[in-house]
């Protein structure tokens, strides 16, 4: 069979030669004795042996992992495990008595990650994440056998186990070992162990936010539900983390988040989204990109819906007022830069509003003239015909309002890149492009002559 389409419960119907591992000495005679006990009995007899001696049990089964590499009875172990951890996942804990030692408990499955067959990653992945969840940690950065996490010792260190166990995730986001289920399963586990700084800081610098940027979008079947939910879910838990928010900021997650919110009709991703909304407001250009975008007039439709989740009007109820007082604040100069930045223009109407042109010219100065060169360099990274006959038109702009205006943009290179729009197969850029060649030719005394 496959072993990518292995269940749990098939490999579990195993019968493993414990007898010859004990007398080529790959186990002892004491974990022979367990296993004995343990193996093919009924859930509540084994569930039983756990509530009496669960660390003894869990030493078994790191020996097992440790000692014998044999891909089926490997497979088995895995199961075992993954079994009594699904029943009940605090047993998680008994991963972290003082009798094991901590590169003993993550060693295997560390390992298993890199080596194994997709059953052996897929549940590798999935105990580690619980284990790894369920370790005591104090202020001193002491893990569970007492070792501080700055040992040297290989894959002792919480630190190291962390990073190696998202460096396997972001792999599986690029290149997943199985084409259904490696995507899923690494979202899944970074859900439950994003909450760990060291987990944030090493996704972040493994490049791993744009990864989950494109899962961000709408979904129908219930599989691409449970996925958007728990992928909107790490960008939640990414969203209390300063450097990943300075990625989601540049990327092209918030308009992703609002068609999601927009479309959505499962409570528990709109309340994910819209906590997550809800943190990155008031960071940076966010608030004014999601006024932009149009937030405030889908938190309005959100709100109208019958939900059921207080937390999900509660949180609906505060972003609603976060828009408001960030729309009050935000100047028009403020949403003339988002609408650059972003590099979408539309015909809103301060592009041909003579007064904000008048009152806001010196802004243009700012960060040597930041806004006007990011304005001509959209005239090389857009296709889109209306953003470009915006572009033309706004230089034109500058150029009749900026005492200086038209030496600064043939400065700046701008005369060559509208030249080669003066023949652009769209009516409305080559009007746009013409009017900007001709002031930059004639001088802004003409402005009014060659106004369209």
């Amino acid at each position: 069979m496959d072993h990518a389409e292995l269940t749990t419960d098939q490999v579990l119907k195993r019968d493993i030669p414990w007898e010859t591992y004990m007398a080529t000495k790959l186990i002892s005679g004491t974990s022979l004795q367990l296993l004995r006990r343990y193996d093919h009995q009924p859930e509540s007899h084994r569930a039983q042996l756990l509530d009496d001696d669960g660390p003894a049990y869990v030493r078994v089964f790191i020996e097992v992992l440790h000692n014998i590499f044999k891909e089926d009875t490997v497979e088995y172990v895995l199961a075992l495990v993954d079994e009594m951890l699904t029943a009940n996942p605090k047993r998680a804990r008994l991963f972290h008595h003082s009798t094991l030692a901590v590169g003993d408990t993550y060693e295997p499955f560390l390992r298993l990650l890199w080596n194994g067959n997709w059953f052996i990653k897929e549940k590798s992945c999935k105990i580690l994440a619980l284990i790894v969840s369920a370790r005591p940690k104090n202020q001193n950065g002491i893990v569970s056998n007492g070792e501080a996490s700055d040992s040297k010792n290989p894959f002792t260190a919480i630190d190291d186990v962390l990073i190696g166990l998202v460096k396997w995730l972001c792999e599986q986001l690029k290149k997943p070992s199985h084409p259904n289920r490696g995507v899923p399963t690494a979202v899944n586990c970074l859900s439950s162990i994003l909450k760990e700084p060291m987990v944030r800081s090493s996704f972040v610098q493994a490049d791993g936010v744009k990864l989950l940027v494109p899962l961000i979008s709408p979904a129908s079947t219930q599989q691409s539900i449970q996925l958007l939910y728990e992928t909107c879910l790490c960008v939640w838990l990414l969203s209390y983390y300063e450097p990943a928010i300075e990625y989601l900021a540049t990327s092209r997650a918030l308009p992703r988040l609002i068609d999601v919110v927009k479309s959505s009709t499962k409570e528990k991703v709109v309340r994910v989204v819209v906590l997550t909304l809800k943190n990155l407001l008031s960071k940076g250009t966010l608030g004014a990109q999601m006024v932009d975008f149009q937030l405030p007039h889908v938190v309005q439709s959100l709100k109208a819906q019958a939900w059921s989740d207080e937390d999900l009007l509660e949180a609906l109820n505060s972003l609603e007022e976060g828009l408001k007082d960030n729309i009050k604040k935000l100047s028009s100069f403020d949403k003339y830069k988002q609408e650059v930045l972003l590099g979408h223009l539309d015909w809103s109407p301060m592009h041909k509003d003579h007064l904000f042109w008048q009152e806001n010219i010196t802004n243009f100065e700012e960060n040597d003239f930041q806004i006007l060169r990011v304005l001509i360099t959209v005239l090389d990274t857009s296709n889109d015909p209306r953003t470009l006959a915006v572009v033309c038109f706004d230089l034109s702009q500058f150029i009749q309002h900026h005492p200086s205006g038209k030496l600064i943009v043939a400065d700046l290179k701008a005369k060559e890149r509208v030249m080669k729009l003066m023949n652009h197969e769209n009516a409305e850029v080559t009007k746009s492009a013409l009017l900007c060649i001709q002031r930059l030719f004639l001088g802004s005394k003409y402005a009014s002559f060659l106004q369209a």
